[in-house]
């Protein structure tokens, strides 16, 4: 059961956005839609063992449903593979390939929540992740970062999430096996989300 709400020491401009549950910020009451524009989904893996790769996607889209309860909100998010960017043309083309996300076949990656528990002064996000045509659970540690006015009026929150995936189990198979040991791309991949997000009318 949550305490009863209380506002914070925050601005004026924001105190109709955020509000304190159980001494944790959390925004408003209401459905937050994701923008697209000021979002990425961005990912890190090793690749000859050492070294680490970047990428992202651009098209990232969802909403952040939260309720009174905090524990009771969710959270969808779609990600077109289509979008994503590595640095590297000739790797991003690999990675769009049936090698990997078979873009053609499969145009999109799903999260959806199942459930949300206090971390800390954090969260953790527990849903089901698809790729191409397997879907996994998968825990996020979830955070939110407050709320701040666009030089428009318009208040936006920002979100946090991240967790680590070990890509095999999404049939995300394909490797080199090296001379000295290891593999050419590491099998664990970190998912990172940062998401800015506007209440919805």
């Amino acid at each position: 059961m949550c305490t009863a709400i209380k506002e914070t020491d925050i601005s004026d401009t924001a105190a109709a956005t955020i509000r304190s549950v159980d001494g944790r910020n959390v925004p408003a009451v209401g459905t937050w839609a994701i923008d697209p524009t000021h979002t990425q989904a961005e990912f890190v893996a090793r690749h000859l063992v050492v070294n680490k790769v970047r990428g992202g996607f651009s098209d990232v889209s969802g909403s952040i449903v939260v309720a009174e309860d905090p524990k009771d909100s969710s959270v969808e998010v779609t990600i077109g593979t289509a979008s994503i960017s590595s640095g590297t043309q000739d790797r991003d083309n690999h990675v769009k390939s049936p090698d990997f996300l078979d873009v053609e076949q499969f145009p999109e990656m799903r999260f959806l929540s199942t459930s949300v528990e206090p971390s800390g002064s954090a969260w953790r996000l527990t849903g089901n992740l698809t790729i191409k045509d397997v879907t996994k659970p998968v825990t996020l540690d979830f955070e939110f970062l407050g709320v701040s006015a666009d030089p428009w009026g318009n208040q936006k929150a920002a979100f946090s999430a991240s967790t680590e995936i070990e890509r095999g189990e999404w049939n995300l198979t394909w490797n080199v096996p090296l001379d000295g040991g290891g593999v050419l791309v590491s099998k664990s991949v970190k998912l990172e989300i940062e998401a800015q997000a506007s209440i919805a009318e």
